[in-house]
């Protein structure tokens, strides 16, 4: 008998003949989150196993496993050889650890799946003969069917294991970091940029991420505030973002000296945009992210929206928070623990130089008329050439 993690996935189950493309990439996903633990990862019919690791690192095992978008549950089991015996001793061992440390869980009903067919009893008659042995051991417990305290899971495999649990983790759904291919996240010091990405992410876009500084008038606070934030974004992204820095105080100062006020944002962002995606085109990536939400401030209205894509020559723009309350946002921000990060007072670039009143219904002429004023591309070379590049690690 040994303690095994088993993890099950979801969505793809549903890929048919691409689904090994999926399983592979989750498999190194897995083995890439697990890097720093002794453990052997190994795969059984549409599960995957982590086994000989040490019972010291269960829990943040369990942690890490729990942060790997494309499983959708996990439990700690036991590994047995599949006699009746084992199973019946085995079963009797963890319902008594459950009396002794959960008193308070008196209901259970036990749950069989029989894929090894060569077993002598079905499932019905296996989880009907171990539900009567532990009501003949325990006097604390009793059977109900459903709105049950416990389910005592067995799961007898083709391989000669059962694997007995009593507890399901969840875990956080979607696909496979990867397989969606890569896309890059516009990661302003927001509450919203981060979670874009997040949500992306989920979804199978590995992510690198751009972010658009303005030292001196922003503080390098600021700077590591962004890094931080990618930080913390890796352990959902499969262990590691490449942040592009990318120095936009030459182009705020010239729009700030020779475009009309109202048309700064605008201007900006369209720059932005530009950079983005010269950006993606040149490290392989086949989207650009952004945090906006419809109507939230001046950049983010319909007219705005359309203005700023249409400098976008190949790249789609995904919004995935385009209709999300913002309280939402902020819910998803504290689960994935970037909210803190985010309300730091380190302003990014958006906040300098902010007009008194943005329009916010630019015309693209209007927007065009503007950028005739500026030495465009020179601009946006001379950017390009001063990014730096950091690649962040997830946190251990």
């Amino acid at each position: 008998m040994k303690q095994v993690i088993l993890l099950r996935y979801g969505e793809i189950h549903l890929k048919g003949k691409n689904r090994g493309f999926f399983e592979n990439i989750l498999l190194e996903n897995l083995r890439k989150s697990l890097a720093d633990f002794s453990c052997k990862i190994s795969r059984i019919a549409g599960r995957y196993l982590i086994s000989d690791f040490s019972s010291q690192e269960t829990r943040k095992i369990v942690e890490k496993c729990k942060k790997i978008f494309g499983f959708v549950s996990l439990s700690v089991a036991y590994e047995i050889e599949t006699t009746l015996q084992n199973i019946e001793q085995i079963s009797l061992e963890i319902m008594q650890d459950i009396e002794s440390f959960a008193p308070d869980k008196q209901t259970f009903k036990v749950k069989t799946k029989r894929a090894d067919k060569k077993f002598e009893m079905k499932s019905d008659e296996l989880s009907a003969h171990i539900g009567e042995l532990i009501l003949q051991e325990f006097e604390s417990f009793k059977v109900q069917m459903q709105n049950y305290d416990i389910e005592l899971n067995i799961d007898i495999r083709e391989n000669g294991k059962t694997y007995v649990f009593h507890e399901k983790i969840d875990c956080l759904g979607g696909m496979p970091v990867g397989s969606a291919g890569g896309g890059l996240l516009m990661l302003s010091g927001g509450i919203d940029s981060p979670v874009a990405g997040y949500m992306m992410a989920k979804r199978g876009l590995k992510l690198c991420a751009v972010h658009f500084h303005s030292y001196p008038y922003t503080s390098l606070q600021a700077r590591d505030k962004v890094l931080e934030l990618a930080e913390i974004l890796a352990d959902y992204t499969g262990g590691d973002i490449k942040v592009f820095l990318v120095p936009f105080t030459k182009i705020q100062e010239e729009i700030h000296q020779k475009c009309n006020d109202a048309y700064m944002i605008n201007i900006m962002r369209r720059i932005m945009f530009r950079i983005s995606e010269r950006l993606c085109e040149k490290h392989n990536l086949q989207a650009v992210v952004t945090g906006e939400n419809l109507g939230q401030v001046a950049s983010q209205t319909i007219e705005s929206l359309t203005n700023t894509n249409s400098v976008m020559k190949v790249m789609p723009v995904m919004r995935p928070l385009i209709a999300f309350d913002k309280l939402d946002i902020i819910k998803i921000a504290k689960e994935i623990d970037t909210y803190n990060t985010s309300i730091l007072p380190y302003e990014d670039c958006c906040t300098v130089f902010l007009p008194d009143n943005p329009i916010i219904k630019p015309s693209i002429q209007n927007s065009i008329k503007q950028e005739s004023f500026l030495d465009l591309e020179n601009l946006i070379n001379d950017a390009m050439e001063n990014i730096e590049t950091v690649k962040i690690k997830a946190k251990k």
